[in-house]
């Protein structure tokens, strides 16, 4: 995760903004919110707007999976990608049977908790994959990405910005 975020913050360094770049970075799976507030903290973004701007560019892309991952996967499974798409499954299989057990409580946590693993993009496929209802869906994500803002920013603020 940090090769990646540095990649990505050094190949737009000085091409476009500071928030610019934490909203792309907050748009991109596997780092999120989570790696968009630690890039916004080493950029000197003020920790108020780069909540609001990774808020924006994590939730971006979640009605569009909610939506449409259940008939793109459908149609990988009968390209050369069907393997990683049975594994994707697989995995998304087996991280919601907690979410299942706690329903929408189950999915804002699983979003919330700013962990390897979690976060919108992988708690959208899962609600997908398990039929939740759009609006379900929706308010337990949105409600999962403000708190891990408000965690992320006490860490990348507080706790790692006073040894950066």
């Amino acid at each position: 995760m940090e090769y990646l975020l540095n990649s990505i913050v050094d190949f737009l360094y000085n091409k476009v903004t500071p928030e610019f770049i934490i909203f792309i970075i907050s748009m991109i799976p596997i780092l999120e919110l989570r790696g968009g507030m630690i890039a916004a903290s080493l950029l000197g973004v003020n920790w108020k707007i780069a909540m609001l701007i990774c808020i924006l560019g994590n939730i971006i892309p979640i009605p569009f999976i909610l939506l449409f991952v259940k008939k793109i996967f459908n149609l990988l499974k009968k390209t050369r990608f069907s393997k990683l798409i049975y594994k994707f499954e697989q995995k998304a299989d087996n991280k919601s049977k907690d979410i299942l057990k706690y329903k929408k409580l189950g999915l804002f946590l699983f979003v919330a908790i700013p962990i390897p693993g979690t976060g919108a993009w992988t708690g959208s496929m899962i609600a997908a994959l398990l039929g939740f209802k759009m609006k379900n869906a929706i308010v337990s994500i949105l409600l999962g990405i403000i708190s891990a803002a408000i965690i992320m920013s006490i860490l990348s603020y507080g706790v790692l910005g006073f040894f950066i």
